[in-house]
């Protein structure tokens, strides 16, 4: 490496990832200016003007050269102000303004201020990920690194004028993560709705999807918003994915943190890019924001037909696909979908005390927007009364979240238990239900509910699957007759039995 010619490591988000950027630095006469190729966005061409200022008032000369910044692979698209810090630094090592024996196993992140401060930016999680897996130290403006990534070194650097004194920064401990779970919300809050609190510890057990359907006030959105209380702590894996997701869009961590999964509640006026992600650079969308948690949709039929419709790929695959210029980016997308609906315009159809006042047009065009390949995905559909005014005023109390919990981790415990006795046991074939056991009588049942109802091989398969959970939370080997029948009036066809 020339004295002239420096190369620091740096990164850029993509989709919700870091990706390792090359910063080289090379300088030689002509008229003094800064130079960036590489396939960089407005906001990191804006760095020249933060670069100028923040070296001129930190102390440092800005050479009078003609600078030539180079970051690769120069076919990767990079954005955001991160690489402020990383073009800095190779600036000041190739003027020889700083040592550069402990650059190369540096990872610079960071956005300058004009006084030379050292701001974080977005992503924390995402560069601690890139860090640990190249083995450099991170330094950045993160004050107090987060302790959720294990095997991660970081060094915290607050001005650009520390780097004449101490390289590499003195790591930093990591701030205490508390694995107490908060809740603020719980279902003995909801009055009256015993039966719909039943159907969702069942879908919380499974992982279905359900839509609440019932006149205004009668509690659909209280009794999703109370469905994290139920659903067991996020870890592992599925946890580093949601941080990361979090981090790159610039929400906050503490919930996660703390165990508690993810519950997003778009309006019905988002558009297509806020649900699903996009945009210019390309941001994680809701859905990908509620992975590993749940995904609420009130008004569902409110929604643009065609921002629904792009729900149906996250929904079977886990992750939505997004092919831009720039290349293509893949964000996780496995959440609980759980929406709500009126069941007609006015909000009053089938009510025994208040009148609709909906003709059969309107209310056969608003069913309508509920109808559909989404809808088909949709596993349970829960009718949702009007609590009785007494059981209210008189502050009546039924199930709570902790015995709704407890009947999910004795659903998902015998779950794992009888996969694992599965596996261990060769089948001949599965057919098209996998390895759902039907008794005799459980399968006269489905067949019936089947053909009465026309239901589609889909529409039979989650029907199915929402038995085998209800025999799960009774610890059942074999899905029986009741556990059908009860699968049956969740499905929203208590008609056909």
């Amino acid at each position: 490496m020339s004295a002239r010619t420096v190369a620091v490591h740096g990164a850029t988000i993509h989709g919700v990832e870091a990706l390792p950027v090359t910063v080289e630095v090379a300088m030689g006469g002509g008229i003094p200016t800064i130079r960036i190729v590489g396939m960089p966005d407005a906001s990191v061409l804006e760095a020249r003007g933060r670069i100028r200022c923040a070296l001129r008032n930190a102390g440092f000369e800005l050479p009078r050269r003609a600078i030539t910044v180079n970051l690769r692979p120069a076919d990767l698209r990079k954005s955001g102000s991160a690489l402020d810090l990383p073009i800095t630094v190779a600036i000041l090592a190739a003027s020889g303004q700083i040592a550069v024996d402990a650059l190369p196993g540096m990872l610079f992140v960071g956005e300058l201020g004009l006084e030379g401060e050292v701001l974080p930016v977005k992503g924390e999680v995402a560069y601690q990920i890139l860090s640990r897996e190249t083995g450099l130290i991170l330094v950045g403006g993160w004050g107090e690194p987060l302790g959720c990534i294990d095997g991660v070194r970081t060094g915290h650097l607050a001005h650009i004028a520390r780097l004449r004194d101490v390289l590499p920064p003195s790591p930093r401990a990591p701030r205490s993560v508390s694995a107490k779970r908060v809740v603020a919300l719980d279902y003995e809050d909801v009055v009256g709705q015993e039966v719909a609190k039943r159907a969702l510890a069942i879908a919380a057990t499974g992982g279905q999807g359900a839509i609440m359907i019932g006149p205004p006030g009668s509690g659909k959105t209280m009794l999703a918003e109370r469905l994290p209380t139920i659903l067991p702590p996020i870890e592992g894996a599925l946890r580093q994915e949601a941080l990361c997701i979090h981090s790159v869009a610039g929400e906050s961590l503490e919930g996660l943190l703390a165990g508690v999964r993810p519950f997003r509640a778009p309006h019905h006026s988002i558009t297509p890019v806020g649900l699903v992600g996009g945009g210019r650079p390309v941001r994680p969308g809701e859905v990908s924001l509620a992975h590993g948690g749940c995904l609420y949709l009130d008004e569902v039929g409110e929604f643009g037909p065609a921002t629904l419709q792009m729900l149906r790929q996250p929904l079977e695959s886990g992750f939505i696909s997004i092919i831009r210029n720039a290349g293509a980016y893949r964000f996780p997308a496995r959440f609980q979908l759980v929406a709500a609906s009126n069941p007609c315009p006015c909000g009053y159809l089938g009510d025994p005390e208040v009148s609709c006042s909906c003709t059969s047009a309107q209310v056969a065009r608003y069913r309508s927007r509920l109808a559909g390949p989404l809808m088909d995905r949709i596993d349970m559909a829960l009718d949702v009364a009007r609590p009785d005014p007494s059981q209210v005023i008189e502050g009546e109390s039924g199930l709570s979240s902790a015995d709704l919990a407890a009947l999910v981790i004795r659903g998902r415990a015998f779950r794992d238990w009888r996969l694992r006795r599965n596996a261990s046991e060769p089948r001949e074939r599965t057919g098209a239900l996998g390895a759902i056991s039907l008794a005799g009588a459980a399968r006269d049942a489905l067949e019936r509910i089947a053909r009465t109802e026309h239901l589609t091989a889909r529409g039979i398969s989650r029907l199915a699957g929402i038995a085998r959970t209800i025999a799960d939370i009774d610890e059942s080997p074999e899905v029986e007759r009741p556990h059908v029948l009860e699968a049956a009036l969740l499905r929203g066809r208590g008609d056909a039995v």
